[in-house]
């Protein structure tokens, strides 16, 4: 039986897990508590690939302490080799007398098997409800995790910014900016946490963007994958990405018509270049890479085209106190965004929330929750 005092223990191991947002995959965010009569005795979380698991963590932390204690942890034990010992051996070792788990792991080799060993061993197993609120953000931590797990693909979180009467940019595509600086900030904090950020050739040719994470705190300790899915090769050699490639890695995706001598002159800057045949071809490319998280930071024609092939999870709307007040201007979604005729059609959102940064209103909605 899980009580209040679990639930904070649970929500504290939640605030360790995102300590390793930026640094832990592709490896899932774990976060650790291990507790005696309700007093914190260690605290872990999952740093990198390579490094201690959260419950390996706080066990060394613990010592003696663990024995007969209560370990709360956000993600199932794991049970098998990899690069660490697994954790479950570790917990029996240790003599805990009951573990509490969020999320059991969705990797298909290791799903419940943490759980089989813990209770072979007579260790107490408490599993929060799936639909508890603390199991939906400890699953949500891990979208991307979950996703490859589950789908076979990146999670592909969209963010855009647009005016209250639903305007991402001017009819001229002028778009710097619609945002405050507050709600900039946080996108450069995305970034730092993502694995990917995509935008399309559209998006790269008007604003010419760096999409680099600058100015977070703590600075971010590796650029994101950047990449341009222009089918055409129209990519300029003279553009800020190609000009920072240096920073971090530039990968454009183009179609099998693109022009060689495009693709050669990418190449020659130190760009890859890749061919595939759909976004989805782009994404499970992206999978076999070990790519997990990818932003969408591109304009309303992609967006529209990733909702149409149902490749979009999840969508981050800033909303800015402005009107331009013009209907030639583009909205959110392209034309291919799977238009619904009806009202009583129209896509319902898995979830949503909203806060103010700023002068802006941040929106989040979830079109699908991590399996």
């Amino acid at each position: 039986m899980i009580d209040d005092a679990d639930r904070l223990l649970l929500a504290r191991a939640l605030e360790l897990a995102a300590r390793g947002a930026r640094t832990a995959a592709p490896n899932p965010v774990v976060g650790c508590v291990i507790a005696r009569h309700g007093t914190v005795v260690a605290e872990g979380w999952h740093v990198r690939p390579g490094g201690p698991h959260a419950e390996a963590m706080a066990l060394a932390v613990a010592q003696e302490g663990a024995r007969d204690a209560t370990v709360y942890v956000t993600l199932e034990p794991c049970s098998h080799h990899g690069r660490t010992p697994p954790c479950s051996d570790a917990l029996i070792a240790a003599g805990v007398g009951r573990v509490v788990v969020l999320t059991t792991d969705p990797a298909p080799h290791a799903s419940g098997a943490g759980f089989l060993q813990l209770a072979d061993a007579g260790i107490p197993v408490d599993i929060i409800d799936d639909a508890d609120p603390l199991a939906l953000a400890a699953r949500r931590q891990n979208a991307g995790f979950r996703s490859a797990m589950t789908l076979g693909r990146p999670h592909v979180t969209y963010k855009a910014a647009q005016t209250l009467d639903g305007r991402t940019a001017t009819r001229t595509g002028d778009s710097r900016w619609i945002s405050g600086p507050a709600a900039r900030a946080r996108v450069h904090e995305l970034r730092a946490s993502v694995d990917a950020v995509l935008v399309g050739s559209g998006t790269a040719l008007a604003d010419d963007p760096e999409l680099t994470a600058r100015d977070c705190l703590p600075p971010a300790e590796r650029q994101p994958l950047r990449i341009v899915w222009d089918r055409a090769c129209r990519l300029e050699p003279s553009s800020r990405l190609v000009a920072t490639v240096g920073l971090g890695p530039v990968l454009v995706l183009c179609a099998a018509a693109a022009p060689v001598k495009r693709r050669a002159a990418l190449a020659a800057t130190g760009v890859e270049v890749a061919e595939v045949s759909s976004l989805a071809d782009g994404l499970a490319m992206l999978h076999g890479r070990g790519i997990q998280t990818v932003l969408c930071e591109g304009g309303a024609g992609l967006a529209g085209a990733l909702l149409a092939a149902d490749l979009l999870d999840r969508l981050l709307v800033v909303i800015a106190p402005r009107l331009l007040g013009d209907a030639s201007a583009p909205g959110l979604l392209g034309a291919a965004g799977a238009p619904r005729a009806a009202m009583a059609d129209a896509l319902r959102l898995a979830a949503w929330s909203c806060e103010t940064i700023g002068d802006d209103l941040w929106i989040d909605a979830w079109l699908r929750e991590p399996g």
